[in-house]
């Protein structure tokens, strides 16, 4: 029997924002880029773009209706994903 559900209510903002983001890299990597989680302020979220994904103009796309779509999706909470440098 899992226990992930009941113990997802119990993870930070953070770890479930990671989480999530886990399961997006390898889409990401597939196209010669990664994602690393920088920090969670409140309700936003960090992120860093390296690779691929860095300096391409379709990181944009990629994070607006990719990334960020995904985690608003999965963590209501978070209210926006920016990039960092």
């Amino acid at each position: 029997m899992s226990t992930t559900d009941s113990s997802d209510s119990h993870k930070s903002l953070k770890e479930r924002v990671q989480h999530v983001i886990d399961r997006i890299r390898p889409a990401v990597q597939g196209d010669g880029g990664d994602i690393e989680l920088v920090d969670v302020v409140g309700d936003t979220v960090k992120i860093r773009f390296h690779g691929a994904c860095h300096g391409c103009p379709s990181s944009t796309m990629t994070l607006q209706y990719g990334i960020e779509r995904n985690i608003r999706e999965k963590i209501p909470e978070v209210k926006a994903v920016i990039p960092v440098a």
